[in-house]
């Protein structure tokens, strides 16, 4: 986005940390994250609970997708007492994938699925941030559908 200042110059105009980080906030949502993510003093508050290792994991991957992550982000995620009993086993944790700049969903599908014409599988599990199959970024987290790991 960009703003013109009072001397008719165009510059970008700063993106708030809640839309910079919008992907970290949509993971906490999604494993339904018992507490906040606030903007305050130039950082972004993470704090709350959530019901395993494993979803306080993810959330913290989901920040770390932003480089600036450790200048930007106070989290304080903590595992609700008593509830690490429910977490899913190690074997059926979910399997994530970090896009590199020239990755295709193609080529990550033949990479994890051993077929690239698998790749509708892997847009499938992530339609919540992804609307094209040929329009993914470097730096979004896909999920790997689990069944058909190599």
């Amino acid at each position: 986005m960009q703003t013109v200042t009072d001397d008719g110059c165009r510059k970008e105009a700063p993106v708030g940390l809640r839309d910079k980080y919008n992907y970290a906030i949509q993971t906490a949502k999604g494993i339904r994250f018992d507490g906040s993510a606030e903007e305050r003093d130039g950082k972004l508050h993470f704090n709350g609970y959530v019901n395993s290792e494993d979803e306080k994991n993810q959330i913290w991957n989901a920040l770390k997708t932003i480089p600036e992550w450790r200048t930007d982000v106070v989290a304080d995620i903590k595992v609700r007492p008593g509830a690490q009993a429910t977490a899913k086993p190690a074997a059926q944790a979910e399997q994530t994938y970090t896009v590199q700049a020239g990755d295709t969903l193609s080529a990550i599908s033949k990479k994890f699925l051993g077929n690239a014409n698998a790749y509708m599988d892997i847009f499938n599990l992530n339609k919540d941030q992804l609307s094209d199959p040929d329009k993914i970024k470097p730096g979004q987290v896909l999920k790997i559908p689990q069944a058909a790991h190599k």
